[in-house]
């Protein structure tokens, strides 16, 4: 399995198309701001057979084990599952829609959660379990998780994602909002999901019924360099992640590190 660095050099900087122009492009802008096209780029240098690896180690494609019922393996695209499901060849803009979360692509939450939590401990997948907080609070260590494997990368390309996902809570990132006044640090990373196709026309918010609208997605782990909580959050047909999602994680963290929610929704100005 390759790492990160061997497929496109996270340094590597082009081009990104948008009217009022990004300029060039690295790995930690296209996290920040949320350049699609960088990551188009990069699933496309991947392939689709290093992106479905990646998957499956953050533990997409299967089930985390909860003890929940009726939980749902999600799916993780590969040739070997289009065959199957479809009968027909992986196309190389099949790679392209996984690079982004799109496509055949289907996660859960707690799947995300999970992913998130894995960047936040440095590579290590748990199986989450359910669990009240007092009783979150007395156990120490990871003896208390039912830990699964480890994700192993570069701690180079490891603090660059890092970096970037500090920096999408920063003046210039697309979750800057939710961060205001926060006495602790946020990592996190927005995105939406699309919930019907366009059929090559233009998305207006506006002009679709809200049913329609795009849900709206964020997952973030905080205090930034020494995690305490991961979560993933998604509000059905929401729009925006920086503006629907990524205030309501703000304000579990708030809950949790603080014991005091210090800003209501209307404060963050969500709009649905």
């Amino acid at each position: 399995m390759r790492d990160l660095s061997s497929s496109c050099d996270v340094s590597e900087a082009f081009q990104y198309r948008k009217k009022e122009g990004h300029g060039q492009v690295d790995l930690h802008k296209a996290i920040a701001q949320s350049c699609d096209t960088y990551f188009y780029q990069l699933a496309d240098d991947m392939g689709i057979d290093d992106l479905n690896q990646w998957l499956v180690r953050f533990g997409f494609g299967k089930k985390t084990g909860i003890d929940l019922s009726r939980e749902y393996s999600g799916i993780a695209p590969s040739r070997s599952w289009k065959k199957k499901r479809f009968g027909t060849s992986w196309y190389r803009g099949d790679t392209i829609s996984v690079g982004i979360g799109q496509g055949y692509n289907l996660v859960t939450p707690i799947q995300l959660a999970v992913a998130t939590a894995a960047l936040a401990n440095g590579g290590t997948v748990h199986q989450p379990t359910l669990t009240k907080r007092d009783q979150l609070q007395t156990e120490t260590g990871d003896g208390f998780f039912n830990q699964g494997h480890t994700v192993r990368f570069s701690d180079n390309n490891l603090q660059i994602v890092h970096d970037a996902l500090k920096a999408v809570m920063k003046p210039g990132g697309t979750a800057v909002q939710a961060a205001r006044g926060a006495t602790y640090e946020i990592a996190g990373k927005t995105g939406t999901a699309q919930v019907f196709g366009l059929d090559g026309q233009e998305y207006n918010e506006d002009e679709i019924a809200e049913r329609l609208r795009d849900h709206a997605l964020f997952i973030a782990y905080a205090p930034a360099d020494k995690p305490q909580l991961a979560v993933a959050v998604i509000v059905e047909n929401g729009g925006h992640g920086g503006s629907a999602a990524a205030p309501v994680a703000r304000r579990l963290f708030d809950q949790y590190l603080l014991n005091n929610p210090v800003m209501t929704a209307e404060q963050f100005e969500i709009s649905r």
